[in-house]
């Protein structure tokens, strides 16, 4: 139970991926999203979110196989990570046209 830290920062970080995927993009720093137009604004929100809520996910799956083996847990959470910002990156570029 050493590892709860995980699950409420999983389940934090995947609030906010729901978040964002119902089109509400207002947790994005504003200069991250200053060039997205109002029609792109949902399918950013989904992009990004999505991808938030993939690294969520991978912190609350973590958690649980911490439960029966904690060395599994990088296995988890290190393809999470990078493929939950890979997704992010992709929507960043895509509609933003840009990182900042």
């Amino acid at each position: 139970m050493e590892n709860i830290v995980l699950l409420l920062l999983g389940l934090a970080i995947s609030a906010i991926g729901i978040i964002n995927i119902k089109g509400n993009i207002n947790t994005v720093h504003s200069y991250n999203r200053r060039k997205v137009t109002k029609e792109d604004a949902p399918k950013y929100g989904k992009t990004v979110g999505a991808g938030t809520l993939l690294i969520g996910i991978s912190l609350i799956l973590s958690f649980v196989v911490s439960l029966w083996n904690e060395h599994a847990m990088s296995f988890i959470v290190a393809p999470g990570i990078v493929i939950g910002l890979a997704i992010v990156l992709y929507g960043q570029f895509k509609y933003n046209h840009g990182i900042f």
